[in-house]
């Protein structure tokens, strides 16, 4: 977090930031600090704890360690209320955006738990990660069926889909900032079930679960969670994988230590990734997006090549 205060297009001495915080100075480089890189590192810790956290609840709840937040649909329902919204009522202010990526980021969710609750699998892992992969590819060929058709649109898609901390909008840091605390009370309340439904089902009832209670409830913070740290940045890709794997050799299938160190590494590699798009490009920064999916991508890869990689 000091890291992500220091270092920038013109890195600030340790001492100046601590003028600008503590001691109110009003220098140019403390309005620097006060204005853009403190509600910067605020915000790129309470995405990287929420999607890190929401990770390994989606892990644990589809049994399966490739599983990440998107899985439900919610990063492709976040992109349509975004195109959708601008394109029938013409937004384009950033606090506008981040509304409408969280009405149908948690739109697309709802939508995914009424579906896989509807059959006879009542909310099965399979059922979930089947129904949120098809709800998945609807909504997103939707989404490009109406940027094609609608140039405003396109550029509003454009601004809030390099998933980036940069110019988002402060006024909603409050409402984001509560969701996440919200579905991280949910998600520690259903650590112990999670854990228990890792031994499966049956055994789950047997040491007093109700797992349709613990499944809803992990849906529930999973979409707090994860749709929050969403419209807040954009689509921020692998984080929600790479947290969880990062402290997992570590915690084993516990988790009540899992999702609060799986949202600790979170935080750490978005403010990383972060200072690194912005010293990467001389003149300009990277999309913090991108860089978490250049240290996504190598542990994806790393996943899958595992002989244990298909046992949670």
């Amino acid at each position: 977090m000091g890291l992500s205060l220091l270092v920038g297009s013109n890195p600030i001495p340790p001492r100046e930031v601590f003028a600008a915080i503590f001691l109110r100075d009003s220098s140019p480089e403390a309005t620097v600090i006060l204005t853009q890189r403190l509600p910067r590192t605020l915000l790129g810790l309470a995405v990287g704890v929420a999607l890190g956290a929401a990770g390994a609840l989606m892990q644990g709840h589809t049994r399966n360690p490739l599983a990440e937040p998107g899985l439900f649909g919610v990063n492709a329902g976040a992109a349509f209320g975004v195109v959708l919204l601008s394109f029938a009522f013409h937004i384009d202010s950033t606090a506008s955006i981040v509304f409408a990526a969280l009405l149908g980021a948690a739109g697309a969710t709802a939508v995914v738990i009424v579906a896989a609750w509807a059959g006879r699998a009542k909310g099965t892992p399979v059922t979930l990660a089947l129904t949120g992969a098809s709800l998945g590819a609807v909504l997103t060929a939707a989404t490009t069926g109406i940027v094609l058709l609608d140039k405003q649109s396109l550029d509003v898609m454009r601004f809030w889909s390099v998933g980036s901390l940069t110019g988002r909008p402060q006024d909603t840091f409050g409402l984001i900032v509560g969701m996440i605390a919200l579905g991280l009370v949910l998600a520690f309340i259903n650590a112990p079930g999670v854990t228990a439904l890792g031994l499966g089902d049956d055994m789950a009832r047997s040491l007093g679960n109700r797992v349709a209670a613990v499944r809803i409830l992990g849906v529930v913070g999973i979409t707090l969670l994860a749709a929050a740290g969403t419209a807040a940045c954009g689509p921020i890709a692998f984080l929600g994988l790479v947290a969880p794997w990062a402290v997992r050799g570590f915690t084993g299938p516990r988790y009540t230590w899992l999702i609060p160190l799986a949202g600790i590494a979170g935080a750490v590699v978005m403010l990383f990734s972060d200072v690194v798009a912005r010293i990467a490009v001389p003149q300009g920064e990277l999309p913090v997006g991108l860089v978490i999916a250049v240290i996504g991508a190598p542990v994806l890869i790393a996943v899958v090549s595992r002989r244990k990689a298909a046992q949670l």
